[in-house]
């Protein structure tokens, strides 16, 4: 049997490896790689805040090659485009026709990566889509996923929360209305162990900074 070969949106945090676990389930599929946009200027994923040293201990666990698409700070709508554009001809002449996206259930989301891709040889796949994410984060739990939060919006759940691994204490601490995934960017997370890795993927002491949003600069494991 053929298999479809995708390549997979890597954000660094659990819904990107729990898609890359769901598509895994699928005989059919074959994930061939992983991308993933960074701020060139500070060499970490956007709105994560991850470093790119643990995006590419990520990708040796799986056991994926992993594409970073630097992106100018600040980056304006147009480098944005040209740059998407120049790595999606890339991808199509690779001979791969699906990306897939972690995306949950924010439909202006999933319209925007259709209109992106639109025309260009490429079919985007959303394997979590429609989840419910109360189960969904349960489900990741109960699987051995682990991850902690990167990034949160402290104007939605206090900022102490930076850093807390994500686990039943953290689902239990979340402020009414906050998404149990975080999918209305509550928070954002780095998934270091999980069911699609043999390895710990590493990670160690976290230090934290504020601003608009509050960051944890999860830090490379020191053994």
């Amino acid at each position: 049997m053929t298999k479809t070969k995708v390549l997979l949106s890597w954000s660094s945090g659990k819904d990107s490896a729990w898609a890359l676990h769901t598509l895994r389930q699928d005989p059919a599929i074959e994930v061939v790689g992983l991308f993933t946009t960074l701020n060139q200027a500070f060499e970490r994923v956007a709105m994560h805040g991850v470093r790119k040293q643990l995006l590419l201990a990520q990708a040796e666990c799986v056991g994926l090659p992993l594409t970073t698409i630097d992106l100018p700070w600040p980056c304006s709508n147009e480098d944005y485009a040209r740059i998407m554009t120049d790595f999606i001809a890339d991808v199509v002449a690779q001979g791969i026709r699906h990306m897939a996206f972690g995306d949950l259930f924010l439909e202006d989301v999933r319209a925007y990566r259709e209109r992106q891709l639109a025309g260009t040889g490429i079919t985007p796949l959303f394997p979590l889509w429609g989840s419910k994410t109360g189960e969904l984060a349960h489900q990741m739990m109960a699987a051995g996923l682990r991850a902690g939060i990167s990034t949160l919006d402290p104007r939605k759940l206090p900022a102490t929360l930076g850093g807390h691994e994500f686990d039943a204490a953290l689902l239990a601490a979340l402020p009414d209305g906050v998404d149990p995934c975080g999918e209305n960017g509550e928070f954002h997370t780095l998934a270091w162990d999980g069911p699609i890795s043999a390895n710990r993927w590493p990670s160690g002491p976290a230090r934290r900074w504020s601003g608009t949003f509050v960051f944890t600069d999860l830090l490379p494991a020191t053994t």
